[in-house]
């Protein structure tokens, strides 16, 4: 079992910058590969970033491509999202998710995922 706790959302101003941190426990870490989700209001949950178990690859939506960089601590069990350039349109409550596949094939996917936190509202004022 994992668990994951996102922090960091706030309101912001367009072009502004946010660290979202999403902390894990309970089994190790470095064996899952992490994603950052999001959910706009009445929009369906899409995603918006994901990286391997190793941190070697990593993988973005085309709409958050060149502001959005997502890493990990293996030591403090902790994934980032760092958002710079932030836009009305990047308002959503943005969630962390572990996926716990072995090849970790699809990491665009919600499927993919199998343990979730319980998300942090970010809100973009224009």
């Amino acid at each position: 079992q994992v668990q994951l706790v996102e922090s960091g959302g706030g309101l912001v101003q367009t072009g502004d910058s946010l660290r979202l941190s999403c902390a894990t426990s309970g089994r190790t870490f470095s064996t899952y590969g992490m994603g950052w989700f999001r959910q706009a209001p009445g929009k369906e949950r899409e995603f918006v970033a994901a990286i391997r178990r190793n941190g070697g690859n990593t993988y973005y939506a085309d709409s958050v491509k060149g502001r959005f960089t997502i890493s990990r601590d293996i030591a403090k069990n902790t994934v980032y999202l760092q958002m710079n350039s932030l836009k009305p349109e990047d308002t959503a409550v943005y969630f962390c998710a572990a996926s716990s596949q072995v090849l970790f094939s699809t990491p665009r996917e919600s499927y993919a995922y199998t343990y979730w936190g319980q998300g942090t509202q970010v809100l973009v004022s224009s």
